[in-house]
């Protein structure tokens, strides 16, 4: 019978989120990547267990995590059911949809009949009454920005979850649908970008636009899915992101510019006495707007690893220098 570690809320450091009463952990796990019917069970469970062990109170899932769409959310369901159960109320869960989930036209975008359709069965593969946090994946060019939203305000006011998220939206878009989501009654709690060294698109505007309406930001892919990583430094591993054919890492990616780069943050990191990936981390982290990071893992050591960027001194500007000089260069 697991009991997490007494000690959990030790070393996490944890931040309230946006202007509302919800504090996340600066460090989430994302279940993206490593959970879902092509991985082993084992490992993810593991991983879930040590995350929450060392005070990872935020899993971060979506209704087409896998492959195959719908895995990631079933295997969660079982670790709960294993595992977590328990501590269901010192967890934040959170879902998405808005991608492709299933054939004809209801089963991508952002219909009002998709995304409540969507949260219904994820909270089937999950075994859940609720999550935390429902998104909107992405924008719909096609259908109204408002009936997207009121679909993802109408799981909070059925109970379904307990806050509204968006991601993938631009500053324009996200100040709109904060305005929208407000009148609702469920203002927005956090939206979730792509950010990290080598994506950068957020400081153009959406970073003053959620400090602005007191939204938080969850970043995913802050190691630009393994390429801010020792991995990639020597070559492409067999086993990496890059090398498995289902992957979204593609090795025409892997270029040699961004491998220079890499190499050279590297060096940085190491008088810092830090890994690349804890450095990318704490880089991220070093903005105030920024409410809490989400990583994946692929096992228990890589966590650890990563989770130690919570533990590392604050970037000096001369350090933050050098970092922008190389990511121009």
């Amino acid at each position: 019978m697991y009991q997490p570690a007494e000690n959990r809320y030790h070393s996490m450091t944890y931040n309230r989120c946006g202007r509302s009463g919800l504090k996340l952990p600066a460090v989430s796990l994302g279940l993206w990547h490593n959970f879902g019917g092509v991985d082993a069970f084992e490992n993810g469970r593991a991983i879930v267990r040590r995350a929450f062990d060392r005070g990872v109170t935020h899993f971060d899932l979506a209704n087409n995590y896998g492959p195959p769409p719908g895995s990631a959310e079933e295997n969660f369901g079982k670790m709960l059911r294993l595992d977590l159960r328990p501590w269901r109320d010192e967890l934040v869960i959170s879902t998405k949809a808005g991608y492709l989930m299933w054939p004809g036209p209801y089963g991508d975008w952002g219909s009002r009949k998709y995304l409540l359709s969507s949260l219904d069965q994820s909270l089937k593969r999950l075994g859940l009454e609720y999550v935390d946090i429902f998104y909107s994946h992405r924008p719909d060019p096609e259908t109204p920005i408002e009936e997207t939203l009121g679909a993802v305000a109408t799981a909070v006011k059925q109970g379904k979850a307990l806050y509204a998220g968006i991601s993938n939206y631009t500053a324009e878009q996200t100040r709109e649908a904060c305005q929208i989501l407000r009148e609702l009654g469920t203002p927005c709690l956090i939206h979730q970008p792509k950010y990290s060294m080598f994506e950068r698109w957020v400081e153009g505007g959406l970073l003053d636009v959620l400090e602005q309406e007191g939204v938080g930001c969850i970043p995913f892919s802050p190691l630009a899915q393994g390429l801010l990583t020792d991995r990639y430094l020597k070559g492409i591993p067999a086993d990496s992101r890059a090398g498995k054919s289902w992957g979204f890492l593609k090795t025409e990616q892997v270029t040699q510019e961004r491998v220079e780069k890499a190499r050279r943050l590297n060096e940085i990191a190491k008088r810092r006495g830090q890994s690349l990936a804890q450095l990318a981390l704490s880089w991220v982290l070093r903005d105030p707007r920024i409410t809490t990071v989400l990583i994946g893992a692929s096992s228990v050591g890589q966590l650890d690893q990563n989770l130690e960027c919570v533990n590392a001194r604050d970037l000096v500007k001369e350090e933050l220098d050098e970092i922008e000089q190389i990511l121009r260069s």
